[in-house]
């Protein structure tokens, strides 16, 4: 009982602190606190050459080149971080969350931003492991669900090679229409 307690709140303290801090991150790349985006680009970093420029310099003018992308993650990081907080959608929430912030782990450490910001990303995905942890039962349960055959799925070898071959005919179709559409649109 001690031990179920501890795992509940140590659980329900990990999603409420990643909730926070995704909030944070998230809410000041929709308001345009985080990024060099057009229009408000720091002198000092505007007068350096791009060949001279930092991997922070580099980064926050790449990633806040478009506006789009900022909001795309900052709205997947608080949606994300919503879904934390009930039972029900924290492993949506976590879904979402997890290539964010191993992108964003990977970014601070490749591109060399600053190490806080790095120890908060990279603790953010942790906590999110040890919830998954915690819930190692329920995930599972949805694996073996996921990967169960059904008795009746049984196809013999001859359907799987013709399906196979039906399969990679339409992927070079996909291809070549593909590869058409590009040209016509320049």
């Amino acid at each position: 009982m001690f031990t179920q307690n501890i795992r509940f709140y140590l659980e329900l303290a990990a999603r409420f602190y990643v909730f926070l801090i995704m909030n944070v991150y998230g809410w000041a790349k929709m308001t345009g606190h985080q990024f060099y985006r057009p229009g408000h680009f720091p002198e000092r970093a505007a007068q350096i050459p791009l060949a001279e420029a930092s991997g922070f310099d580099l980064a926050w003018a790449f990633f806040g080149h478009s506006t789009a992308y900022i909001l795309f993650i900052g709205i997947g990081q608080v949606i994300g971080a919503g879904l934390l907080l009930w039972n029900k959608t924290k492993l949506i929430g976590i879904a979402i969350l997890l290539p964010i912030l191993l992108n964003i782990v990977v970014v601070d450490i490749f591109f060399e931003i600053e190490i806080g910001a790095m120890f908060v990303a990279l603790s953010c995905l942790l906590l999110l492991l040890l919830v998954l942890a915690l819930n190692r039962s329920t995930l599972q349960a949805m694996f073996a669900v996921a990967w169960q055959k059904p008795a009746s799925q049984k196809v013999a070898l001859r359907e799987r090679v013709k399906a196979t071959v039906f399969a990679l005919i339409l992927l070079v179709l996909l291809f070549v229409l593909e590869n058409l559409l590009a040209r016509f649109a320049g």
